[in-house]
């Protein structure tokens, strides 16, 4: 089936945002959660058999749940988020191996991802469905969810998904994903530059510093477990079997996972919403605005 596609307006500037951290009005506590002293309203907790790093801000009954990519972190989503906190809650959060939450080691899988966000939701007394946006690796858990928690998801909205890797590109990928893992991210930096964060997106040259120094503190071991966990998926089933609403964005500058993959990815979900928009494939840290208003006007129009 055709993806339908989503007329977006371009972004506008905001230059007034909302401060992150403001305090959650009706949200149950957690014992086990750890308090940051920075300000920054972060919290730390232990549920599912890992720490998590995550954030809980903005206000109202929904609840928008963000998944950052590969290499990522929840700071991917800085300049997303004040974007939607008037209106509702915004959980993010550094999945397992990824920023500050713990390292991963062995066998990762998308059950496990997924089960983490429903952990999440749980420990802040969060009930009732959600709305979820996942760049990369972390669409593919985005829509894992909505797969695995179909009762729980009211809609996905998807940036440059990575639901999986070409048989004929799985060897050569594992190859470098094990130089990686044994010398550093260093050894891959510049390729993950050049293909995912491209020339044309680089104007805020500080905004790109920062963005490559914080990919390169990666843990390798972590970004090599991940990166496992997708040569091993085959989500193609069950993208076939969701129900709820949909949106793929593809950036026309993403040379890691260009438009046509995306597009391949709506056309196998019944009734999913196809946009293609001027961007990379960290698209939420490089267009944040643009991505913020493809998500906001989704949501709109499936009032989720």
């Amino acid at each position: 089936m055709a993806p339908s596609r989503l007329a977006i307006n371009s972004a506008t500037e905001h230059s007034n945002h909302r401060e992150i951290g403001e305090t959650v009005d009706g949200v149950t506590d957690s014992k086990n959660k750890t308090k940051n002293t920075l300000g920054s309203g972060m919290e730390f907790i232990e549920l599912n058999g890992v720490a998590l790093r995550y954030d809980l801000s903005g206000k109202g009954d929904r609840t928008l749940v963000l998944v950052h990519e590969m290499g990522g972190s929840l700071e991917s989503w800085d300049e997303v988020v004040p974007r939607f906190t008037d209106s509702r809650r915004v959980l993010r959060y550094d999945t397992r191996g990824a920023g500050l939450s713990k390292k991963a080691r062995g066998v990762l899988d998308l059950d496990t991802m997924a089960d983490d966000i429903a952990a999440l939701l749980d420990s802040n007394g969060i009930a009732g469905r959600v709305a979820l946006a996942g760049i990369a690796v972390g669409g593919a858990i985005a829509l894992h969810f909505a797969a695995r928690y179909p009762e729980r998801t009211s809609a996905v909205a998807v940036g440059s998904p990575a639901t999986g890797i070409a048989p004929d590109r799985r060897a050569p990928a594992l190859e470098r994903v094990a130089k990686i893992e044994a010398t550093g991210m260093a050894f891959a930096v510049e390729d993950a530059m050049k293909n995912g964060y491209a020339p044309e997106l680089r104007g805020d040259v500080e905004r790109f510093e920062r963005f490559r120094a914080r990919w390169l503190g990666n843990d390798p071991a972590s970004y090599a477990a991940v990166w496992r966990m997708l040569a091993g998926a085959d989500m193609q089933d069950e993208l076939s079997r969701l129900r709820c609403p949909v949106l793929v964005i593809g950036g026309s500058l993403d040379r890691v996972r260009p438009p046509p993959l995306a597009e391949a990815v709506a056309k196998a979900i019944p009734g999913a919403r196809y946009v293609e928009i001027r961007t990379g494939h960290y698209m939420s840290v490089q267009t944040p605005d643009l991505v913020a208003d493809c998500v906001g006007e989704f949501l709109r129009t499936v009032d989720a």
